[in-house]
């Protein structure tokens, strides 16, 4: 077993890309899934990835429901009921901070420190995942890389990740 998972990410656009191991296994995959009446985009952990890694628990599938205008909505995991407002993930504990908040499922708080190239997501100060831009001669855009403790709730990681470039994206 290893320590850390490396996913490639190709494609730039927060609201519409996919992320592959480095044997080619799509890992997830991000989709614009309609409008309701606003935009719907859907996160989707493949099962061809997660079957190769059995400490990951939690949903397959998060669903990002934007407010009017592109504005932040809620997020739903699976199919819950529960729809969970978009700042709640993107929690800012102080003015100026470029770092951002959230709390899992679990019921732990973790932060996402956020610099131009660059994202790390925190359990305290032990990195759970890293998320960073290629280089321009790579043929993908970005690298995350996993800790084996970020398994059991790496759709949450990614869901997170995404919301906080999205919200990048749109100038929240």
């Amino acid at each position: 077993m290893s320590s850390q998972y490396v996913l490639l990410q190709f494609g730039d656009d927060p609201f519409h890309n996919k992320f592959e191991d480095i044997e080619g296994r799509d890992a997830f995959t991000v989709v614009e899934a309609g409008y309701n009446p606003n935009a719907v985009v859907r996160l989707t952990r493949e099962a061809a990835w997660s079957q190769h890694h059995p400490s990951i628990m939690g949903p397959d599938n998060s669903y990002f429901y934007f407010g009017p205008g592109n504005g932040p909505g809620y997020i739903v995991y699976g199919n819950s009921r529960v729809h969970i407002p978009m700042p709640y993930f993107i929690r800012q504990k102080r003015d100026g901070s470029t770092s951002r908040y959230f709390t899992a499922q679990n019921g732990k708080d973790y932060k996402w420190r956020i610099t131009p190239h660059r994202m790390e997501c925190m359990d305290g100060r032990t990195t759970l995942a890293v998320w960073e831009l290629s280089h321009p001669e790579d043929e993908f855009h970005a690298r995350l890389t996993i800790k084996h403790s970020g398994l059991p709730f790496v759709t949450e990681i990614v869901t997170t990740l995404l919301l906080n470039r999205m919200s990048q994206a749109l100038s929240w």
